[in-house]
């Protein structure tokens, strides 16, 4: 609070002549399905082991990171999520219990990359107890290679590590916001969280321009918590 108090008086001394600008409550009903799914949007960290049916599997991954228009920016296809100079460069691997697999959004289809189950790695060590039997863990992959020869506007940052980062991260966060959003739409369960980074690095055989950055666990919430463990 006394933060806040504090940060109010800064901004009064920086712009005494304006004040605030009161709103009036939230009224989204007319946004139909989202409306609905901005108002379920939760983090829910105990996921049951229960699996995903393909076409839900399906319809998670095409809100994450599908293609949905041929026309897209810089004559590229459009997708769902947006990114930097429409570069593209967050790759989607999704660990499964029989293997990993890399998301293809033009194919639309899930290509294997490595057998067995990285499910535990994709989560941070001191937290692999919740939610360790989710049926899919997607694992968020920067291809640093596609900034720099992004077909889009050549912006000279995009040869710069630190701005690099910047973007590569804020990519991750808009398709990890779709993935919370769908879940929240469809009764999933949803948590994005840190992950193993050098072991899934080394598992799935990625290249000196690839960083595994983050991993989001998805699936149905344990009964008991649903609402112990969701902010």
């Amino acid at each position: 609070m006394n933060r806040e108090r504090s940060n109010r008086e800064k901004q009064k001394r920086r712009a005494p002549a304006l004040q605030p600008i009161a709103l009036p409550r939230p009224r989204l009903k007319f946004r139909g399905a989202l409306a609905t799914a901005l108002e379920r949007r939760r983090t829910i960290r105990e996921v049951s082991a229960k699996p995903l049916s393909s076409q839900i599997l399906s319809n998670l991954l095409w809100a994450a990171a599908g293609v949905n228009r041929d026309k897209g920016p810089f004559g590229m296809r459009g997708r769902t999520a947006a990114s930097a100079s429409n570069s593209q460069e967050i790759d989607l691997y999704v660990a499964m219990k029989e293997g990993a697999y890399l998301y293809d959004p033009f194919r639309h289809r899930l290509d294997p990359v490595v057998a067995g189950d990285l499910r535990a790695m994709a989560i941070g060590r001191g937290q692999r107890a919740l939610g360790r039997a989710a049926p899919v863990r997607l694992i968020y992959v920067a291809d640093v290679d596609r900034l720099v020869h992004t077909s889009g506007y050549q912006e000279p940052g995009l040869r710069d590590p630190e701005i690099q980062k910047s973007y590569y991260y804020v990519d991750t966060g808009l398709m990890a916001g779709n993935v919370y959003l769908f879940a929240a739409s469809v009764g999933l369960a949803a948590w994005f969280h840190n992950c193993d980074k050098p072991a899934l690095a080394a598992k799935l055989g990625l290249s000196s321009d690839q960083r595994v950055l983050f991993a989001q666990t998805v699936g149905y919430a344990a009964n008991k918590s649903r609402q112990a463990h969701s902010h």
